[in-house]
């Protein structure tokens, strides 16, 4: 009798069609405490069952779709700071190129012609190779070193000059420019450096 009570129980908790009278399914439960114990267990799995909350949506799509979103907007911003510092670190190696002419092709400068030919032509070498980091951005690093130590020795030489009134510092002033030409390829490497692994995420994300 039990076990067709409890069978009876179930699909009564369950909605489902009972063949057994209801009064008799109530009067055996009434009296037999191990089906009132069957009862109450299965009462409260079934109300854990209904409680339990609904499975939450599958975002995975959307969520992906707006990460390649911010990548693209990033890549976006990145190539358009890239390009300004392309064009700037070209205006500094056209400048240089161009303050390098008149003593290359013959202008005589305070040390002597000989000696600023040979002046002009490390200018000239420079130049190029700051052309080269605009054209090549991903070599930019590459020529960082040499920029960095020609700012620095520019400027420490200088500042011991005008100390030692041996230079006036309105004449030292255009050796600013290496400091600005360093600060440039500076920047333009450290762009180019960090959109690289910004680029090969997209392509991961894209395979």
């Amino acid at each position: 009798m039990c076990e067709h009570v409890r069978g009876a129980l179930s699909a009564r908790l369950d909605g489902e069609a009972v063949s057994i009278p209801a009064g008799e399914i109530d009067a055996h439960t009434a009296s037999c405490a191990g089906c009132q114990a069957w009862l109450a267990s299965a009462q409260r799995l079934d109300r854990l069952v209904k409680a339990t909350p609904a499975p939450a949506p599958d975002l995975t799509v959307s969520v992906l779709a707006a990460v390649s979103a911010d990548r693209r907007g990033q890549s976006d911003e990145s190539a358009g700071r890239r390009q300004v510092l392309r064009i700037a670190v070209g205006v500094l190696a056209l400048a240089q190129l161009v303050s390098a002419a008149p003593a290359l092709f013959g202008a005589e400068g305070a040390v002597g012609a000989h000696a600023s030919r040979e002046m002009a032509c490390f200018d000239v070498a420079l130049a190029v190779g700051f052309a080269f980091a605009a054209l090549r951005p991903e070599r930019a690093r590459a020529l960082l070193p040499i920029a960095i130590v020609l700012a620095l020795c520019l400027a420490v030489t200088s500042a011991v000059d005008v100390a030692g009134g041996r230079a006036a510092a309105v004449h030292e002033i255009g050796h600013l420019a290496a400091v600005v030409q360093a600060a440039a390829l500076w920047a333009l490497g450290r762009g180019s450096a960090s959109n690289t692994p910004l680029t090969t995420a997209a392509a991961a994300g894209r395979g």
